[in-house]
């Protein structure tokens, strides 16, 4: 796809030999010829180099951060990508996979710079294709962060006919004095959820497994309370938190958790301090109706729920009690929980 996305030459006999058996590089560089508008469309003055090349380079400008360190984090989207196969829509799930790795890093006070991207597939499919580099791409543009790199694979044997995986690498930087750890985090500060844009990228095995195997229900249901389709439903894009969090004043913000895998009682103790706990109150937001159809259609138990699903929490943000109108005011956020004496884990109340 972008900078680096690679193409093979091969002798004319040995192309139809590879095609033969299921790997059509002619295919790939036709298809691949395609991109390179999308991609230019995210690059700034710091991208160096044509898009095609063995590696993208980058030109680091860190003019304003005294101690710059670099983050970086990788990533997948899941399987959210069967509804995605089922739904033949592909543009949101390349939006998913970039908006994950921009919030894993935001969390630690990072800005992202670029990222890299990796498809999987039996055969590539123009059309498919076309709709995941328009993913990448518009998701990359909103957070300011270059689409460098990429590579694409035909596996056939490996995927199922019509199937793909995708992955994501990211390289962010913030400065060493202003990157957080939740090392300040104390008894007494509070908790804010920022409001997630559905499941986000966690929990679909679980989902599907109860929506569509269980309560036999379609990608074109309609459940009352959820707007939209089902398909719509989930295949909502997971929100990219890193441009509000990246507006608060500095020193407001003692500790991140991007509630993602694990949900809020296994992504908050990655911040908290040992000797403290996270009282969250789960009253004290309007979980979303999908949340309830999925818990009562697998009889799961209340309290796995938030280990396995964001229930409606994509971001937390914690903060002294002083602050905390203060933070409400500029997130538009929902005070969920509080900071106690603790072993420093997620209690939760019900």
């Amino acid at each position: 796809m972008p900078q680096n996305r690679k193409s093979k030459i091969e002798n004319p006999k040995s192309k139809k030999a590879y095609a033969a058996a299921g790997v059509d590089v002619d295919l790939g560089n036709r298809v691949k010829s395609g991109i390179h508008a999308l991609v230019k469309g995210t690059h700034g003055p710091e991208v160096l180099g044509k898009i095609g090349g063995f590696g993208g380079l980058f030109r680091a400008n860190f003019k304003g951060l005294k101690d710059p360190v670099l983050v970086s984090s990788v990533d997948g989207v899941g399987t959210k990508l069967k509804l995605a196969f089922a739904a033949n829509r592909h543009d949101t799930v390349g939006q998913d996979l970039v908006n994950h790795c921009v919030n894993d890093i935001a969390v630690v006070g990072a800005r992202p710079l670029f990222f890299l991207d990796y498809i999987g597939a039996e055969r590539l499919d123009p059309p498919v294709f076309a709709q995941l580099i328009k993913g990448f791409a518009k998701a990359c543009k909103e957070a300011g962060c270059a689409l460098i790199g990429g590579e694409t694979a035909q596996m056939p044997g490996m995927y199922r006919r019509g199937e793909y995986d995708l992955a994501g690498t990211i390289v962010g930087v913030v400065d060493r004095a202003l990157a957080l750890d939740g090392s300040r985090i104390k008894v007494g500060d509070v908790i804010i959820g920022l409001a997630a844009n559905g499941l986000h990228t966690n929990g679909y095995s679980l989902a599907r497994k109860v929506l569509f195997e269980q309560l036999k229900l379609k990608l074109g249901s309609r459940l009352p309370g959820v707007a939209g389709t089902l398909g719509d439903e989930l295949l909502r894009v997971h929100r990219n938190y890193q441009p509000l969090l990246a507006k608060l004043p500095r020193g407001l913000v003692k500790g991140l958790a991007h509630i993602t895998g694990g949900g809020l009682i296994d992504n908050l103790p990655r911040v908290l301090p040992k000797t403290t706990d996270a009282v969250i109150d789960t009253n004290s937001w309007e979980v979303p109706a999908i949340y309830e159809y999925i818990r009562a259609g697998g009889r799961i138990d209340p309290a796995e729920m938030y280990q396995v699903f964001n229930m409606g929490i994509g971001m937390t943000i914690v903060v002294s009690a002083a602050d905390r109108e203060k933070t409400l005011k500029l997130t538009k956020g929902r005070l969920i929980g509080r900071i106690e004496k603790g072993r420093g884990v997620v209690r939760l109340e019900f």
